[in-house]
C-alpha cells in the first residue's frame, strides 16, 4: 500500500519560486497538491507585488492544472488585514482535509517564521521545498531546467530600472550586479513565470509597457488571443 500523500495548498506569487516549489513538491511525491493560492489587490486586480494581471494569473492556474482560491486584499494592505483574510481562507482549507501550504521562500527567516506561525495557528504546517538552497545554484537549476519568466517588478533603489520587462534567463544573470541576489531573495525584482516543467504548455504572452508607480519599475505581460 501506497503513504497517504499529505494534502497540500501552494502558495503561488505568479513567480518563478513558487513555481519551482510547485515542480520540486510535486516531484517528492510527499504530498497531494490541490490548489494554488494567490493574494490579488482588490484596487488594480493584480497580484501583490508581482503586478501580474489577473487573466495571465489564470492562464498560469490552467497550466498547472490546478484550481486556483484568490485571497482579495486592499492596496496598501494593513498587516491586520491580511492576517485576518488569509486566517478565514486557511481555516476553509482545513476544514476540506488540507493540513500544509507549501511556499517558494528561500532564506529569509523573519518571513518563514511569520508564515509558520500563522498556519500553526490554524492547526496547520508550513513546508518550504526551497529553504536554504544556494541561490545561485537554483537561479541556474530553474533557467536549465525549462523555466522561463520575465521581471514585472523592479526596485530602482537595488536594480536598474531597465532590468523591468527582462527574460530571466541566463543572459540576465550574468548581466545582474554582484550585489544582486540571482533568485531576487532581497525583495530586487519580482517575475511572472510563463513556462517551465510545472506548466503543461507555456503562456501565449507578451511583454508590453514599462511603467513607474509607487516608487517601482513595473512591467506589463500581457496574455496574447490565440
Amino acid at each position: 500500500m501506497e503513504p497517504t500523500r499529505k494534502r497540500a495548498w501552494l502558495a503561488w506569487s505568479s513567480g518563478k519560486d513558487s513555481a519551482w516549489a510547485l515542480h520540486v513538491a510535486r516531484r517528492s511525491g510527499e504530498f497531494e497538491i490541490v490548489s494554488l493560492l494567490t493574494t490579488v489587490n482588490d484596487t488594480h486586480c493584480r497580484v501583490s507585488m508581482h503586478a501580474v494581471r489577473d487573466d495571465v494569473l489564470e492562464l498560469q492556474a490552467r497550466a498547472t492544472g490546478l484550481p486556483l482560491h484568490k485571497v482579495v486584499i486592499p492596496s496598501p494592505c494593513p498587516d491586520e488585514a491580511y492576517a485576518a483574510a488569509m486566517r478565514r481562507v486557511m481555516e476553509s482549507a482545513k476544514a476540506d482535509g488540507v493540513t500544509h501550504v507549501i511556499f517558494g521562500d528561500i532564506f529569509l527567516e523573519d518571513v518563514r517564521d511569520y508564515r509558520i506561525a500563522r498556519l500553526a495557528a490554524v492547526g496547520m504546517t508550513a513546508h518550504f521545498p526551497l529553504w536554504g538552497r544556494n541561490t545561485h545554484e537554483l537561479a541556474h537549476e530553474m533557467i536549465a531546467g525549462g523555466l522561463r519568466a520575465f521581471l514585472t517588478c523592479v526596485d530602482p533603489r537595488r536594480l536598474a530600472p531597465s532590468f523591468a520587462g527582462a527574460e530571466y534567463d541566463m543572459q540576465l544573470l550574468r548581466d545582474l550586479p554582484g550585489d544582486v541576489d540571482p533568485c531576487a531573495e532581497n525583495g530586487e525584482f519580482h517575475t511572472c513565470v510563463v513556462a517551465g516543467p510545472m506548466f503543461q504548455a507555456p503562456l501565449p504572452v507578451r511583454v508590453g509597457a514599462i511603467a513607474e508607480h509607487d516608487g517601482f519599475v513595473f512591467a506589463d505581460v500581457i496574455a496574447v488571443s490565440q
